[in-house]
């Protein structure tokens, strides 16, 4: 097997669609293709695929946006906006391929992206009880921090500085 972390690339959109539709289905929380691509245009360099043996089985979105707030879902967004903070808004991988540690490598890759381009914090809105995972990672609760509802009974933001997050750990995502 071949592994590689790229870029995404404008033939990646429709298989990208098709891994969040099949990670969210059962949450209601599928967004799909124009939300998802609106994403990465706000912040290219911070999103990337994790393709096996040339085919995508995992992307990971993730754009600066003011700390203790998130994208509302389903909405494309419209700018980059000037923070410190980089959010994570997505994060897949193909079900056959979950916990074999690939999400922990989609993690750390992320991780490093944002030491290199001088974010403070890494956030994100912990979906589908993987709150467990992010602590694991480094992350923290905030419950003073609003979730929108459309995130789901039991959505938690979390955040992490940059120097702490992506510590080691058995689970994938």
């Amino acid at each position: 097997m071949n592994d590689r972390l790229r870029g995404i690339t404008e033939a990646d959109w429709p298989r990208l669609a098709a891994l969040e539709s099949e990670a969210y289905a059962d949450l209601s929380l599928a967004e799909g293709e124009e939300s998802l691509r609106s994403r990465a245009r706000a912040s290219a360099g911070t999103c990337f695929v994790l393709e096996r043996d040339g085919r995508p089985v995992g992307y990971v979105l993730a754009l600066p946006y003011p700390r203790f707030r998130c994208p509302a879902l389903g909405r494309p967004e419209p700018a980059v906006h000037d923070t410190a903070n980089l959010h994570l808004h997505d994060i897949v991988v193909s079900a056959p391929l979950r916990r074999r540690g690939l999400g922990t490598r989609l993690v750390r890759h992320l991780t490093e992206t944002a030491r290199a381009g001088g974010f403070a914090t890494l956030s994100l809105v912990a979906v589908g009880d993987k709150e467990t995972f992010w602590r694991a990672h480094g992350y923290r609760t905030h419950p003073s921090a609003p979730v929108p509802p459309e995130y789901g009974r039991g959505a938690v933001y979390m955040s992490a500085p940059v120097t702490a997050s992506a510590l080691p750990h058995r689970e994938a995502v």
